[in-house]
Formats: C-alpha cells, sequence, structure tokens
C-alpha cells in the first residue's frame, strides 16, 4: 500500500516523470473542458438543447476532480498541509459549487473557480522565473499597502467634500437628491469613468466636473507610482545568486536552484 501510495504521490505531485507531467497536462485539459462546459450551458439555446449533455457532463468532472482531491488527500505525507494550502483550498472549492447547486439553484456556475487551478501550469513548465517575479510584486503591495491606504483615505475625503458641495450646487431637481448619491457621482467621475446616469446642469457644476475629471488623471497615476516605485526598490534590493551549475540568476531566499535543482553556494 506504501508503495502504491509512492507512487501515486510522484505521478499527482511531481512533474519530473512522465507520467506526472502527462497526469498534469490531462488535468489541465480536464479544468478547461469543465469550465467550457459551464460557459456554453450559460447560453440559452444551447442549454435548452442539450440541458442532459451539460447536466452529466459537470457531474462527471466534478466527480473526477472529487476522486482527484480526495487521493491528493490520502497520499500526501502531511494531508492538513495540502487541504489548508492555497491549491488545497482552490481543489475543495471548484467541486462545492456542483453538490450545492442541489440545494440552491444556479451555484454549479460557481465551479468557474477552476480556472484558478490552472496556475498548476506555471509548475508544469517550470515558469519559475514568473513566479519569482509575482512574489516581488506581493513584496511591494505589502510594502505599499500603508500609502496607498493614506492616500485612500484623503481621496474619500475629496469626494465627500465634493459630494456635499455637489449637493448644494446642483439640488435634488437636477438628480443631486441626497449626499451619498452626489459622492456617488463625485467618484464616478474622479475616476473618469463616468456612467452619465448623473450629470450637473447648472455653469458652477459643470466648471467643477470639469476640473474634477482633469484632476483624476492624475489620481490614478499616484496608487501606479508608488507601487512602481517600491517594486524597483524591492528589485535592487533582493541579491543575486548564480548557479555554479547552469548559470541561472536566483533572488537570495532560495537554496536550490529554480531551474536545474542544483544546491546554491553562498560567498561569504
Amino acid at each position: 500500500m506504501n508503495s502504491l501510495k509512492e507512487k501515486l504521490h510522484q505521478i499527482i505531485f511531481g512533474t519530473d516523470t512522465k507520467l506526472g507531467r502527462l497526469f498534469d497536462i490531462i488535468l489541465l485539459w480536464a479544468i478547461l473542458l469543465s469550465i467550457s462546459v459551464v460557459v456554453f450551458e450559460s447560453l440559452k439555446s444551447l442549454r435548452t438543447e442539450y440541458f442532459s449533455f451539460f447536466i452529466y457532463s459537470e457531474w462527471f468532472f466534478t466527480v473526477l476532480f472529487t476522486v482527484e482531491y480526495f487521493t491528493r488527500i490520502w497520499i500526501s505525507p502531511k494531508p492538513l498541509k495540502y487541504i489548508f494550502s492555497f491549491l488545497g483550498l482552490v481543489d475543495l472549492l471548484s467541486i462545492i459549487p456542483t453538490y450545492l447547486s442541489l440545494v440552491l439553484t444556479g451555484t454549479h456556475y460557481l465551479v468557474v473557480i477552476r480556472a484558478i487551478r490552472l496556475l498548476r501550469v506555471f509548475r508544469i513548465l517550470k515558469l519559475n522565473y514568473f513566479l519569482n517575479q509575482g512574489e516581488l510584486i506581493v513584496i511591494a503591495l505589502k510594502a505599499s499597502f500603508r500609502k496607498i491606504g493614506v492616500f485612500l483615505f484623503a481621496i474619500l475625503n475629496i469626494v465627500v467634500i465634493i459630494g456635499a458641495a455637489m449637493y448644494v450646487i446642483e439640488g435634488e431637481s437636477n438628480g443631486f437628491d441626497s449626499i451619498p448619491r452626489s459622492i456617488y457621482w463625485a467618484i464616478v467621475t474622479i475616476t473618469t469613468v463616468g456612467y452619465g446616469d448623473i450629470s450637473p446642469q447648472t455653469s458652477l457644476g459643470q466648471f467643477i466636473s470639469s476640473i474634477i475629471m482633469i484632476v483624476g488623471y492624475a489620481i490614478i497615476a499616484v496608487p501606479t507610482g508608488i507601487v512602481s516605485s517600491e517594486i524597483t526598490r524591492q528589485h535592487l534590493s533582493i541579491e543575486k545568486l548564480k548557479c555554479n551549475n547552469c548559470k541561472h540568476e536566483i533572488s537570495s531566499g532560495h537554496n536550490f536552484c529554480s531551474n536545474c535543482g542544483e544546491k546554491l553556494m553562498r560567498n561569504n
């Protein structure tokens, strides 16, 4: 039994063997097909004509992914670690909606969350460079959190003031029938979305709107600049190690080369 579990673990969790790589590729295709079934089922013309096909297909993929999920738990050396890992939670959430649809109609459409499972393509294709860059962005976002928080607080104050002012200037007769609705208009305008469901009619109101729209472009650029500068700073601060075997550059937080698996040697 232990031998079987070891073989299955090597196939399901590993990509170093042909069977492991084949399993992951088949899994990715199954995920894509299951998502396609849900997407096409949402089309009324197809759902009416091929209702049975969609139902059987969805349950086929759900049972398949359910068996895969519990197999991963069974063969994991530390089952709880897999269950509460990011991909483990995604695997669980990808099968729940179909079972939930037995009680709540329409919830099976939530299985499109299976698209997140396609993140495994990074592991299959060994795109570690992109994963490293993704980690860099996450670090930069965390470092920028306070600055962006202060910025958003300032914007919140601005839209409240502008909304209150427009409520006084335009009044209920022009659609600004409450301060919350006026604040909604200010947010839509300052972000340059411009739905057009509310618009100022007075000359003063239109003048203020013009200023807000122009300022809005500058405001949108602020958080982008904050995050970009932090990414640059983080990128420059990361120590690069070069693998002696394949000469691939790795960030200092790793002990083994992500390209060839060689142990990294640090210079003291």
